[in-house]
């Protein structure tokens, strides 16, 4: 039995179009915890996510707002850090920082980004955590300075400060990745279609999170475990046995339908939450 002493979350995550807005609002009157939404912004499709963001942010009143996974490659760390700072603040502490290294590499570049490696995206991001902690941190007046391959800030000034802590939840497969979820995140943020052996590859994924964790002088329950998975992977046993087995404790069913949230919020979490305490004893 797995444990990283983390409570229970349920939430959706929701396709950035224009019925968003009243999936969140739906979502947040239903008492999910958390929103979610792609983000994709070489796709002409889909709505801007951080601009949704905001206004999903306006719309409600107490559910949490992340991107599942921002696209680190076209949001600079600086200004990101300043936004989501922002948008903390003016959310009441409501904002989650969910970071991807880029994929889709072609779509990237054709909006300007660089193109980078797998293991320059890696590199980059632990450049950018770097930069987002220090302008988040203003118990200093010492300005940020980073001079890094990928990143550059010169005299910066920190702030706002963020309401709350703001988790960076990171989205990551590779065990390079993992590592560094391990080292610099607050939370791991997979998909479990994308797991190579479906849930049993948690095991191990785990493994090398905690591993990196703890060589870096981190508690490995410092590192919350979330996983994003479809309505037919959202059984009550189904997510009790991902909590109990592999420590899961953020859940987040990928639907833009207002019913499937309802249903998540008012039958599906409570009978979750109930089994595993039952369980732990």
């Amino acid at each position: 039995m797995t444990h990283y002493g983390h409570d229970l979350l349920f939430g959706t995550f929701v396709t950035p179009n224009a019925g968003a807005v009243d999936l969140a609002v739906a979502a947040d009157r239903a008492g999910l915890d958390l929103v979610t939404f792609q983000d994709h912004p070489y796709q002409p499709a889909f709505l801007d996510t951080w601009t949704l963001m905001s206004y999903v942010a306006a719309r409600t009143s107490r559910i949490r707002i992340s991107g599942n996974v921002l696209n680190l490659p076209l949001r600079p760390p600086a200004v990101l850090a300043r936004a989501a700072a922002s948008l903390d603040v003016l959310s009441g502490g409501r904002i989650e920082l969910g970071l991807g290294a880029g994929a889709f590499p072609d779509g990237v570049a054709a909006m300007g980004g660089r193109r980078l490696t797998p293991g320059q995206g890696i590199e980059a991001l632990g450049e950018a955590i770097a930069i987002i902690r220090d302008l988040w941190n203003t118990g200093t007046r010492e300005r940020v300075d980073h001079k890094g391959r990928y990143y550059q800030v010169s005299g910066a000034k920190r702030g706002p400060a963020p309401a709350h802590d703001i988790g960076i939840w990171i989205g990551a497969y590779k065990p390079k990745m993992l590592a560094l979820t391990g080292r610099l995140g607050d939370g791991w943020l997979p998909s479990l279609s994308y797991l190579p052996d479906g849930a049993a590859s948690l095991t191990g994924m785990n493994a090398r999170i905690d591993e990196a964790a703890a060589e870096a002088g981190r508690a490995p329950s410092s590192v919350r475990r979330l996983l994003n998975l479809g309505p037919q992977d959202a059984g009550v046993e189904q997510l009790a046995d991902l909590a109990l087995t592999y420590g899961i404790s953020g859940f987040i069913v990928a639907s833009d339908d207002a019913a499937t949230a309802e249903r998540l919020a008012a039958e599906v979490a409570p009978a979750v939450r109930d089994l595993v305490k039952s369980e732990r004893g």
